[in-house]
């Protein structure tokens, strides 16, 4: 990542939390089990809930005793992110400097506590690049549903798309499609098929990528249903996808396809 797309990152999205749920650690690649707040010389495990640039929020077990160690060192910490990146062997790891600001039972818990840590330095380009994709796809996706993707053989290429050939799952059967189009929010295809038979039935559209190997089923409904021009066997179909459920790494796929393809 650039200097100035760091640098953009943190102007735009400085203050703004991103809670880690399931899905949010998978695609960042977070591994979970080497996540610790560096107290003094001693390493704590934690659980990061939420991150921005600015900050974080970390779970700890209160029977660890870190809460009387924070009294010793001024509540100074610092925390520790590691992330499995694609490209490289080894995981990611860094430490950015922190001061434990306040602390909550999580969710009434007498176990678990809830503690805010608000970052002494700027963290490093790493964590702005994994966070800055995941805010900057989001926003994205409202600000471009219209935008489409026609998949040429050097847009499959540029997206990473593995092949046009996939599967439309109807009532969980599936049945052999050609991709034509993505955008953030639906698919255009080909089948064989009768239209007035498809029209507004649910289904689910595979998609698998490369480089790194992702597949995503997106799931939605046929909104717009008609034969393709001489050739009454087949059908264009327009999959509009539940909103609710489509998945970051694809909305991730969708927007750097967008951004480093304006034209």
């Amino acid at each position: 990542m650039s200097n100035q797309k760091a640098r953009n990152y943190y102007a735009r999205f400085k203050d703004i939390d991103v809670t880690f749920t399931r899905e949010i650690i998978n695609v960042t690649r977070m591994v979970t089990k080497q996540i610790h707040l560096k107290c003094g010389n001693d390493l704590w495990p934690c659980a990061l809930y939420s991150s921005s640039f600015s900050g974080a929020k970390v779970m700890i077990n209160i029977k660890t005793g870190l809460l009387d160690k924070l009294q010793n060192v001024n509540h100074a910490v610092s925390l520790r992110y590691c992330f499995k990146l694609q490209d490289k062997g080894s995981p990611l790891t860094f430490f950015v400097p922190s001061r434990v600001t306040g602390h909550e039972s999580y969710r009434g818990s007498d176990e678990i506590l809830l503690l805010s840590l608000q970052f002494t330095n700027r963290p490093p380009d790493d964590l702005v690049d994994i966070i800055g994709r995941l805010l900057d796809a989001n926003i994205n996706f409202a600000k471009r549903k219209d935008e489409r993707i026609l998949l040429t053989d050097e847009n499959m290429r540029k997206i990473k798309l593995a092949s046009k050939d996939s599967s439309a799952y109807i009532q969980d059967v599936p049945r052999r499609c050609i991709l034509q189009e993505i955008s953030f929010d639906n698919a255009r295809l080909v089948m064989l098929g009768v239209p007035k038979y498809l029209l507004d039935k649910e289904a689910a559209v595979r998609f698998d990528f490369e480089d790194p190997h992702e597949s995503f089923l997106l799931r939605g409904k046929f909104t717009n249903a008609e034969y393709v021009p001489d050739k009454k066997e087949m059908v264009t179909l327009t999959l509009d996808y539940n909103e609710t459920v489509i998945p970051m790494g694809y909305k991730i796929r969708v927007n750097e396809f967008l951004c480093n393809c304006p034209g």
